[in-house]
């Protein structure tokens, strides 16, 4: 009888090899927020400093990454040189592109204290799920207007790493507020006061027709749907963008730096006036 094994049959793993397995993944612990790409790690040793407790890069890194390297040691931050296939494990299947970091936790403002801003201008999120959605409109949020972003516990996008990297680093200068009901925040911001402006395509208002003074939060909804029925509700006013009529929506990141770039231009205006 022949007793070799055939070929199609695999060979038992080595109970080693999983114990290398899980050794490697606690050789690279995270204690905070796990951060990968070479913009959002850079962003986050320049705004946390040492806050940023680990990086973690590649061997022998290229010019780039050797700068990154260096910028993070000078601020007295640890580097790690680890293998690809531990940052791989590490980043999840994300993009890493050769560096990740062990950050602090996002900073979170309350409900009660961003509505109570005189000249509040912020951008509110319903409904979007797309992580890169999410974080492109962090980026047009912060870069444009400096604006918070208020959402909703349920139905958004979370914050995870390919958040963080779709902002390109912004997430770490953003102001963030969570809250538990967003038509219910709305609602409560629109008794003080502050105007609420929902973005719908089929608006009779345009944008630049209804840009009031004072508090002023932008709704953005989610590209397929756009804003829930109570969201929309809540709004004081419904306005739309000015568009050629060829596509039916602009993605939602994209509205949201339009919408803020023209708020933020008309409050400029009427400031130096």
């Amino acid at each position: 009888m022949n007793s070799r094994r055939p070929r199609f049959e695999r060979a038992p793993r080595p109970a080693h090899a999983y114990e290398r397995v899980r050794s490697d993944a606690e050789q690279l612990p995270i204690s905070g927020r796990l951060i990968l790409g070479q913009q959002c790690v850079r962003e986050a040793i320049r705004v946390r400093g040492t806050g940023v407790t680990q990086i973690y890069i590649e061997h022998n890194p290229g010019p780039r990454l050797a700068a990154l390297q260096k910028f993070a040691e000078d601020q007295c931050i640890p580097v790690r040189s680890v293998p690809r296939a531990r940052r791989d494990r590490l980043a999840g299947g994300s993009i890493h592109q050769g560096v990740a970091a062990d950050g602090p936790p996002l900073r979170m403002i309350e409900w009660h204290e961003l509505k109570s801003r005189p000249n509040l201008l912020a951008i509110a999120l319903d409904g979007v799920v797309d992580p890169q959605n999410f974080g492109a409109v962090i980026r047009s949020a912060v870069g444009i207007a400096a604006a918070p972003i208020i959402w909703a516990e349920s139905a958004s996008a979370p914050l995870t790493p390919a958040t963080f990297r779709a902002s390109a680093g912004a997430i770490e200068h953003a102001e963030l507020c969570r809250v538990r009901s967003l038509h219910g925040a709305l609602a409560d911001a629109a008794l003080n006061g502050t105007t609420i402006l929902g973005l719908a395509p089929e608006a009779e208002l345009r944008l630049g027709d209804q840009l009031p003074e004072g508090p002023l939060i932008l709704v953005i909804g989610s590209e397929q749907k756009g804003m829930g029925r109570a969201v929309r509700k809540a709004c004081t006013h419904l306005v739309r963008l000015e568009q050629s009529g060829l596509v039916q929506s602009l993605n939602a990141s994209v509205a949201a730096g339009v919408a803020l770039h023209h708020i933020a231009a008309d409050r400029r205006s009427h400031s130096i006036e």
